[in-house]
């Protein structure tokens, strides 16, 4: 199993709205016959492609899996069944589909007499797939947090200044970060202050540019910020109760450069982010990487919408200057939101620490009330 979660990992930003599976068969004697992962949307799911690397010697076999094999017929058919028709008899999963259409795959392989184990890994096989079960199970997109600060958890100098406090290093693996994810998010505060490009740069093999997100809700953005260019599409969320002669400034900036999405406001004023998470997950984003700064990264905390941090903590004091978090509803310490790290995730990039903890709050597997109609799908 732990074969297959790694074979699964390759699969990481090319398979999006899927999920990223991977397999291993063994023949009748318990060698490896065949191995493959789900490489991407519309191609051969992981069984198919092990199951085609095993050829007879699958027969009376075992066929090792990190989710269950699904039973619906999309642009493929059910894996459940091509396992049956393979001859397999024995089947072993780590993590149950959560999706409606999909799931019912371990019932189809025992009805048909395979045997069948459930859990196998199962905590190691979701974190690796944790994008997509968050987004299965609450209709939303898996958001992480990133941002590089100092020691004393500045992120700029007190007159602004922020580039670089993180190293040559830290700033490539954010360029692997974003190539894992479906759409970078970033404020209009960021974008005036910074100017990011937000696309993905200097990594090796195929890349899937993820969509840019810039939450502008005064519609700020100038005609020349490098959003704005073909590197990636862009889309500008703006507030959708804007003065018309904003509104047709704004158009006129950008046509045919990026796409406007006007979103209603939220209590405190900004854009709601609820709302923005629908038309993302409508749009078949189910990760994003937030980039944004304080202002927005707080926000999205208030609003319990961070599923995990990655931070790069360089050695490096200012003393002053603006922190990573702005204001999150938090007032005291019995209320702050409280982080776990994993033994495994303190990584070194160049003289900078970059940890990745998560919500010590267990992620809820219930769907929360008010999403969008439609069922979240694992697709084929």
């Amino acid at each position: 199993m732990r074969r297959a979660i790694d074979l699964a990992a390759r699969g990481l930003g090319t398979t999006s709205p899927n999920p990223v599976v991977g397999s291993v068969v063994l023949d009748a004697h318990g060698d490896i016959a065949g191995e493959g992962f789900h490489e991407v949307a519309g191609g051969p799911h992981a069984e198919v492609a092990a199951l085609r690397a095993a050829g007879d010697r699958a027969r009376g076999g075992t066929a090792i899996v990190t989710l269950e094999p699904c039973a619906h017929t999309g642009r493929t058919g059910p894996c459940a069944q091509a396992l049956i028709d393979a001859g397999i008899a024995r089947v072993f999963y780590a993590v149950s589909d959560p999706t409606p259409n999909a799931s019912g795959g371990a019932a189809m392989l025992r009805a048909a007499g395979v045997e069948v184990h459930s859990g196998v890994l199962a905590a190691e096989a979701a974190r690796g797939n944790e994008a997509w079960l968050t987004a299965a199970r609450l209709g939303r997109p898996f958001t992480t947090w990133k941002y590089a600060a100092t020691l004393d958890g500045r992120i700029a100098a007190a007159d602004g200044t922020s580039r670089w406090i993180s190293s040559a290093a830290s700033r490539a693996d954010v360029h692997r970060l974003r190539a894992r994810v479906d759409a970078v998010v970033a404020g209009s505060g960021t974008l005036l202050a910074d100017d990011p490009h937000l696309a993905v740069r200097g990594t090796d093999g195929p890349v899937r540019q993820p969509l840019r997100v810039v939450v502008d809700t005064h519609a700020r953005i100038p005609a020349g910020a490098r959003v704005l260019d073909d590197a990636a599409p862009t889309l500008v969320a703006v507030a959708d109760d804007l003065p018309a002669a904003t509104a047709r400034a704004l158009a006129d900036r950008i046509a045919g450069r990026a796409e406007i999405l006007p979103l209603p406001r939220a209590a405190a004023g900004g854009l709601d982010l609820d709302a923005l998470n629908k038309a993302l997950y409508a749009r078949g984003v189910r990760s994003v990487l937030l980039e944004g700064g304080p202002t927005l990264a707080g926000a999205y905390a208030a609003a319990g919408l961070v599923d995990k941090v990655v931070a790069y903590l360089a050695p490096v004091l200012l003393g002053a200057g603006p922190t990573a978090l702005g204001p999150a509803g938090i007032s005291t310490i019995a209320d702050a939101l409280r982080l776990t790290v994993d033994d495994t995730e303190t990584d070194r990039f160049g003289g900078d620490i970059r940890i990745t903890a998560r919500p010590a709050r267990p992620p809820s597997d219930e769907p929360v009330a008010n999403q969008p109609a439609a069922q979240p799908v694992k697709e084929s």
